[in-house]
């Protein structure tokens, strides 16, 4: 019997997958209307389903006991708690626009670490999305799906998110970075295969605890808005490179100057892994993610130790490049190395890490792979 038949006792309509995803570089720009280069990771949420007519939706998880229902009719923010109230928001957003979906049955599974700066919340939202679509053969256009799951986390969850993470789990195609300018709302797909040159892509879990993750997070967000504002501009998006010195010339505060400092040279070095990826030289953009790193530590100060240790002792080892990925305060480092240097690679990073007294790392396959889909 299988386990979807074992919790509802239904055999299932279909099933309906959303992947993880990783910057490659871009963090922190998302809501100065900034440049993003995702991948979707193979690691994934699936959603197998079912339809039924009460009106409920019913929702397990293989990592959670028993089962949560709660009523189409009476959705609002707040009404369901806990990890089921992502599979709540996304269908809350879908009535709200006013999709005709009905009640279902729907078990989560997962290969994706939670709290790892991966996009679990962002990919169990639009798994669920398209998971309460496809049981009604409604077709809605990726982007679309990914907004509303932002909507979803903003308004039902109260998380006040970016829509890099949504656009990642829908819109990536495999052997592609998504290459996303959130002030113009485009996209673009560009060539990403390390295999393909000899290359490998490794995303390294530090374990590490996140830290006064909301209120650094808010600061942060803060100061950004708060230099805008100072300097008159809507997003620092809006500040040529060529105009940083000036800018910051004109900032009085040590704290802005560097978080200004950040994004404007972030925005830059997304440009250029852009043109390096397409002029198919993939071996330089390790740089970019090594100097990506030092400006997150020094100028925008979200890494931690965990995350420090790890990329020092990747690029010690051989790696290209490395740096912090996510949101910082914990989560992932990536690495681009030679495929040849993988073992080694990570063998320094375990011992290095039992050096410092961490707890042991785990890595994750990072080929880059497509967004949502529905699977069976």
């Amino acid at each position: 019997m299988s386990r979807f038949v074992e919790y509802f006792g239904v055999e299932p309509d279909g099933s309906w997958r959303a992947p993880g995803r990783v910057n490659l570089i871009g963090e922190h720009t998302d809501y100065n209307d900034g440049l993003v280069l995702p991948i979707a990771l193979p690691n994934q949420i699936t959603i197998t389903a079912s339809a039924r007519t009460d009106g409920l939706i019913s929702v397990a998880s293989a990592g959670q006991d028993g089962v949560i229902s709660f009523s189409l009719d009476s959705l609002a923010p707040g009404s369901v708690k806990d990890w089921a109230a992502y599979p709540a928001g996304a269908a809350w957003v879908l009535l709200q626009d006013k999709y005709e979906i009905g009640g279902a049955n729907l078990l989560v599974e997962s290969d994706l670490p939670s709290g790892a700066g991966l996009s679990s919340s962002a990919a169990l939202l639009c798994a669920t999305a398209v998971a309460l679509l496809g049981l009604h053969d409604i077709e809605v256009d990726p982007a679309e799906v990914a907004r509303l799951a932002q909507r979803a986390e903003n308004q039902y969850v109260g998380a006040p998110v970016g829509l890099m993470d949504q656009m990642a789990s829908m819109c990536c195609t495999a052997g592609h970075a998504l290459y996303f300018d959130i002030r113009a709302m485009t996209t673009d797909q560009i060539p990403f295969e390390p295999a393909a040159d000899g290359l490998a892509l490794l995303v390294v879990d530090v374990k590490a605890p996140h830290r006064l993750v909301d209120g650094e997070y808010a600061a942060r967000r803060n100061s950004c808005e708060q230099a805008a504002a100072q300097l008159g501009v809507p997003a620092l998006r809006s500040i040529a490179f060529e105009e940083l010195d000036d800018a910051l010339a004109r900032l009085s505060d040590d704290v802005d100057r560097r978080r200004v400092r950040h994004v404007v040279t972030e925005i830059r070095r997304v440009e250029d892994a852009v043109a390096l990826l397409r002029a198919g030289n993939l071996r330089a953009v390790g740089p970019l993610f090594t100097a990506s790193h030092a400006s997150l530590r020094d100028d925008f100060e979200i890494t931690v130790p965990e995350l420090d240790v790890a990329v020092d002792t990747a690029l010690a080892a051989g790696a290209l490049g490395a740096r912090m990925t996510g949101g910082g305060f914990g989560g992932c480092i990536i690495a681009l190395v030679e495929a040849s240097a993988t073992d080694t690679i990570l063998t320094a990073i375990d011992k290095s890490f039992a050096d410092h007294g961490f707890t042991t790392p785990s890595a994750l396959d990072a080929t880059p792979s497509a967004g949502a889909s529905r699977i069976s």
